[in-house]
């Protein structure tokens, strides 16, 4: 027969669960816009729920359940970040490539920590409402996840608390163990430097947008087809392209179509895409046939949709993205 304390501790597990589980999947978008990586968010959020859960008897509610929370994972997130370099794109190394035609070139391995992209289905359930749902969508595009990288750790956590979350001065001062005056006057700092880094950011169509999707259409068959002419569909002039793990990005159309068709495309068959949302934007998860014939994962491609077309294309070349991302490392079918 159970004990007393036994019971008690069951009780207090139920009721810990019930106060915290909702806020489970905002406190995951929290720690990747603070770390830029998806894996990482996810064990920060294990590592916030751990300790509030030792600390849960002491909590005296002198502060809401949920702003308790974001004390505990925005402290975490900072002090996982002191060791840590920045999360970038290939376009945070470099400017564009302008040399003599070839291949792109793979940077070494651990010589960059890269930007992770963050599936949709993580953080946005299907009851959420729809106003709330575009606000998160917007706040966790890949470009502004990109900028807040650039900014010093604790700024970075202002920003988000203050724009993102909307918590007062005062709130946030309480969360960083800080001051109302420094919360401002970091808070003006943090935009002013991403002002600089995206000084207009970019009107991007919803993923549910019959246009996104027309778009995102056109480039997988695009890539299925081994069809280059299709992503003049697609691509705006002034269109991007970059992937990681390689140095080297591609501005303007036709240099992104030219590499893409020249070293990419290969032969029609060779690409199979499945489509997805990544970060509030429309994605494909791509699969590469190999040599025995199967399609084997091969990573995440982001595209940021406007009216006018794809401005900006970001590939990912990490089969374990795939996984990530729910679906299989091998096409069966």
């Amino acid at each position: 027969m159970p004990s007393k304390a036994h019971l008690q501790e069951a009780a207090n597990q139920d009721q810990f669960a019930a106060e915290t589980e909702r806020f489970r999947r905002e406190l995951l978008a929290h720690c990747y816009r603070m770390v830029g990586s998806a894996h990482d968010a996810e064990d920060l959020v294990q590592e916030t729920y751990l300790r509030a859960w030792r600390s849960y008897a002491g909590f005296e509610g002198r502060a809401s359940i949920r702003s308790w929370l974001y004390k505990i994972a925005t402290n975490v997130c900072l002090t996982a970040l002191e060791p840590r370099r920045i999360r970038v794109l290939p376009s945070g190394l470099t400017g564009p490539y302008d040399g003599p035609d070839r291949p792109p070139s793979q940077v070494a391995p651990g010589e960059v920590s890269w930007l992770e992209p963050l599936p949709d289905r993580w953080i946005a359930p299907a009851a959420d409402d729809p106003a709330a749902a575009v606000v998160a969508r917007e706040s966790l595009r890949l470009a502004l996840i990109a900028g807040l990288q650039y900014l010093p750790a604790r700024q970075r956590a202002i920003l988000i608390l203050r724009e993102v979350l909307a918590f007062s001065a005062a709130e946030t001062a309480k969360i960083l163990g800080t001051t109302t005056a420094a919360v401002k006057s970091g808070l003006q700092r943090a935009r002013a430097r991403l002002a600089e880094l995206a000084p207009e950011p970019e009107k991007l169509l919803e993923p549910t947008d019959q246009r996104a999707r027309a778009l995102l259409d056109g480039y997988i068959a695009a890539f299925e087809r081994s069809d280059a002419g299709l992503l003049e569909q697609v691509l705006r002039m002034d269109a991007t392209l970059e992937a990681t793990p390689f140095r080297e990005w591609q501005a303007g159309r036709v240099r992104c179509i030219h590499m893409l068709d020249a070293y990419v495309l290969g032969a029609p068959g060779d690409w199979r895409m499945i489509a997805t949302t990544a970060n509030g934007q429309p994605a494909a998860v791509e699969y590469y046939r190999d040599a025995d014939g199967a399609f084997r994962a091969n990573g995440i491609v982001v595209l940021a949709a406007t009216a006018t077309g794809v401005s900006r294309v970001i590939a990912f070349h990490d089969p374990a993205l795939v996984v990530m991302f729910g679906f299989p490392d091998v096409l069966t079918d």
